[in-house]
């Protein structure tokens, strides 16, 4: 049985996320080295898209590089810059024809220079795409992205643009890199490792989190929507109560 078709397609998730895990496993298993694992992983990124486009997921935001995977292997490092630049020249007339606006967060200046290009070039060639908001995480890390956040704020309170008494939880979305996305509803992490890893510690406050074993390279649609169908069996509270939810 197709399992979209046990999709409530309006109860779906706005926003998911997706730490996308275990490419260096998949391919030690395979005898082959990491970047081996990197290079099969673009077609869990494509059925990925796809699947969200067809259940009416409005974005989807993928831990594509960590500030700490500056810290792996030049090599590999390396590898991974070079697989970013080649698939994104490589996925742009599918991201058109799919209507896939493409986003980034983190902090891109410390990419280097031809992959800034190549992703901003992409980026704006994808602004007027409607269907869905895809957005890369890259050179990204939660907790300096809300360091980031409170410097801004803070030097507009000394600066006088902004009073300190009006600060909430909307000053703070809006300094935030995903300024421009809903909150996360759905985080699924693949390669059945179950934490977060410095990713939306912000926009995970309410999410369902979705832990699968399946290694990275092997996800596919269906997985995509094991995870929606988990989701939607799940109470949504967010602090209240099963009788005040069902009211």
């Amino acid at each position: 049985m197709d399992k979209k078709l046990l999709i409530d397609l309006q109860k779906t998730p706005k926003h998911v996320a997706i730490i996308m895990d275990g490419n260096g496993r998949w391919a030690k298993g395979k005898g082959m080295n990491r970047i081996f694992g990197h290079r099969n992983a673009l077609t869990a990124v494509r059925e990925s898209v796809k699947a969200a486009s067809q259940v009416n997921v409005e974005a989807i935001t993928l831990y594509a590089f960590s500030t700490e995977n500056w810290n792996r292997p030049k090599l590999e490092v390396d590898a991974l810059m070079s697989l970013l630049i080649n698939s994104l020249k490589k996925e742009l007339p599918e991201f058109m024809e799919q209507g896939v606006k493409v986003n980034s967060i983190g902090c891109i200046e410390t990419l280097p220079k031809k992959a800034q290009k190549v992703l901003n070039d992409v980026i704006f060639e994808t602004k007027d795409n409607k269907d869905i908001v895809l957005t890369f995480a890259l050179s990204y890390g939660s907790r300096e992205e809300i360091v980031n956040a409170i410097k801004n704020i803070s030097k507009k309170v000394v600066n006088k643009e902004l009073d300190l008494e009006k600060i909430d939880e909307n000053t703070i979305n809006n300094h935030l890199y995903t300024f421009n996305l809903p909150d996360v509803d759905l985080m699924i992490r693949t390669s059945g490792e179950q934490r977060i890893s410095n990713f939306l510690l912000w926009q995970l406050a309410y999410a369902e989190l979705y832990f699968t074993d399946v290694l990275w390279p092997d996800f596919r649609q269906e997985h995509f929507y094991d995870a929606i169908i988990d989701y939607q069996n799940r109470e949504r509270r967010f602090g209240k109560t099963s009788e005040q939810i069902t009211e």
